[in-house]
């Protein structure tokens, strides 16, 4: 590949391996097609227990585990300026060229983008999530938000809603920003060798058992379902606070054999999940994108869905019910999925979704989201400096302090230990330098 088209791409976010969740798989399917595409991909993540320091995964993928610990929700405390020194050291190891911050709710995410922005490189942000506007979390999340994209180069959503939602929240121009869905393994998640009988029908449910994920929807829409079809089995994987209320549900209406707890599915076994089902059931209050809907669409499921988000663009009407949050809409959209089950053929669903979704396709147009955003002009801190001040009366003003002493502290790392860092060809070595990237760490996963 030219090397003025070969990307080296830095994906920073709190959210990795061996976490599991949506923004986890992103990173990694996209990060290992840009890998195949010749382009170089490094994530930068917190550690995970006693996973610190430098790690490699399949295809070569490397992984630096800061030594943060998580604070709240696998999220670091927020430093600031303490972790201007090690991102520097990465960013001119890897000769990075475009920092790719992944996930509004990251701490080291808008950090990175904070100190890259400083030293003049490229950024990219991805939004995965949708937030609200009136509750306290989301003002506060919103305004930092908006200080973190006053000054990003392009922005990625997964849906059409999400970039809404993002455009909103943070009041990036809408022109810098695209929208690039998720996808799916479909080599990994594939039907059922059999076509399973009909004579019992089996609704799957995977998801954090949360209230943004409908667990109490849960509740109340499951025993109306039993009550009635006496043929129907649901099958529940997933852990969170919200379990307590699903287990005294079936303790109460009596369904110890008809709804089977699974707790935590690890997400090797989540296919073996799905395709013991007919039925996937999704029962989100609020949802970008939900990749567990693709997921279970290429295992051949049948999806009944609320009706939230970015949802009604993930599948065509013909592979998915959708309903309004409340379970009495959700009990109707269940009957019709049973009506429509014998119609329903999962290798030839399974085949439209390879045609639908794939992560190659993903990595390219990401792709071209790098092009784009090294074709934007570069400009100093104080052309810079009015994108902070109309983020607000006051709020801007400490916003352009951030960024003066941030600059302040970048030129002090330059004049103490520039001469090491700055010339591409140089030896120094980072493992003698930082002792938490000690070679001893360097091993593969």
């Amino acid at each position: 590949m030219d090397e003025q088209r070969r990307h080296r791409i830095l994906m920073v976010s709190d959210f990795f391996y061996p976490n599991f969740g949506g923004v986890e798989n992103h990173i990694y399917y996209l990060s290992q097609c840009l890998l195949k595409l010749g382009h170089k991909a490094v994530v930068m993540t917190h550690a995970y227990g006693n996973r610190s320091g430098v790690r490699y995964m399949t295809g070569g993928l490397k992984v630096y585990y800061l030594p943060w610990r998580p604070f709240l929700m696998q999220n670091t405390l927020p430093t600031f300026y303490l972790t201007l020194p090690i991102i520097r050291t990465i960013l001119v190891r890897e000769r990075i060229s475009v920092v790719h911050g992944h996930q509004a709710f990251s701490t080291l995410c808008h950090e990175a983008l904070l100190h890259a922005r400083t030293m003049g490189y490229k950024v990219v942000f991805t939004d995965h999530s949708l937030y609200g506007f009136a509750d306290v979390g989301s003002i506060h999340m919103n305004k930092v938000l908006q200080f973190t994209l006053a000054d990003v180069d392009q922005a990625i959503c997964v849906s059409h809603t999400s970039k809404e939602n993002t455009v909103l929240r943070s009041g990036i121009p809408p022109n810098k920003v695209f929208v690039i869905p998720n996808a799916v393994d479909t080599a990994m998640f594939t039907p059922a060798p059999n076509r399973l009988s009909c004579d019992e029908i089996v609704i799957v449910v995977i998801s954090r058992l949360v209230y943004r994920k409908g667990a109490d929807l849960l509740v109340e829409v499951i025993p109306e379902v039993c009550r009635l079809y006496s043929n129907v089995r649901f099958i529940v994987g997933g852990d969170g606070p919200k379990r307590v209320r699903l287990e005294e549900m079936r303790e109460k209406y009596s369904l110890q054999d008809r709804v089977d707890m699974l707790g935590a599915v690890p997400h090797a076994n989540v296919r073996s999940v799905l395709v013991s089902g007919h039925i996937f059931l999704n029962s989100s209050l609020t949802e970008a994108f939900c990749i567990a809907i693709l997921e279970a669409a290429s295992c051949g499921l049948l999806t009944v869905s609320t009706r939230v988000g970015g949802v009604p663009e993930v599948l065509p009407d013909d592979m998915i019910v959708l309903a309004k949050p409340v379970p009495d809409d959700m009990v109707l959209a269940i009957k019709k999925a049973i009506y429509m089950l014998p119609g329903i053929d999962p290798q030839a669903m399974h085949q439209r979704m390879k045609s639908l979704y794939s992560w190659p396709d993903v990595a390219k147009r990401t792709k071209v989201v790098y092009d784009r955003a090294l074709q934007c002009s570069n400009q100093d801190l104080m052309q810079r400096l009015p994108r902070y001040l109309r983020c607000g009366a006051w709020a801007g003003k400490l916003f352009c302090l951030v960024m003066i002493i941030n600059y302040l502290l970048w030129h002090l790392l330059q004049f103490f230990q520039g001469h090491k860092w700055l010339n591409p060809n140089s030896t120094c070595d980072v493992f003698a330098t930082n002792p938490f990237l000690s070679r001893k760490s360097k091993r593969l996963v």
